[in-house]
């Protein structure tokens, strides 16, 4: 599969390979490390009506913080369904061109680190826990490779077109 065509967030865990907690620590030193590496493009847009590169960091840490939050209801029983949300809408009304992309990166590396302690954390029978969000059943296992795989998806995308 192309990491740059997944069917919204459904493909995403097809995107990674191996041992998804290996990836998820790897990726909170790594992908930090690539954003200040590509700093001199923060501001880029490869396109008109397409996010920058500070506005795709920003996304990439919303989303995080909404999986993650579905996967802490799912794992802890949550019943009540969970609603979806509108990315493009999250990103116009954040105010991600005035930060720095050091500070996106310092940000998700402290983010990542925390969620990796909730991760490490679930049981084989918290894993298979399901719920309802954005009006699709998923389990708790299939957000976590969700997690990593939308990072992978991400760096895809910005080495593709932005660098």
């Amino acid at each position: 599969m192309n990491p740059l065509q997944p069917k919204k967030y459904a493909d995403y865990p097809s995107l990674v390979q191996g041992d998804v907690l290996a990836l998820l620590e790897l990726q909170a030193t790594e992908f930090p490390g690539f954003l200040n590496n590509i700093a001199h493009k923060a501001d880029y847009a490869y396109a008109p009506e397409k996010w920058t590169i500070k506005e795709m960091a920003g996304h990439i840490i919303d989303t995080e913080r909404i999986l993650v939050y579905r996967l802490t209801a799912f794992a802890r029983g949550e019943q009540n369904p969970l609603p979806g949300f509108d990315e493009d809408q999250y990103v116009l009304n954040a105010h991600f061109p005035d930060r720095s992309l050091a500070s996106f990166a310092e940000e998700f590396s402290f983010m990542r680190k925390a969620n990796l302690y909730l991760f490490r954390s679930l049981t084989e029978a918290e894993l298979n826990r399901t719920g309802v969000a954005s009006g699709r059943e998923i389990n708790v296992r299939r957000l976590l490779l969700t997690i990593a795989g939308h990072l992978v998806h991400h760096i895809a995308i910005i080495r593709e077109r932005y660098l």
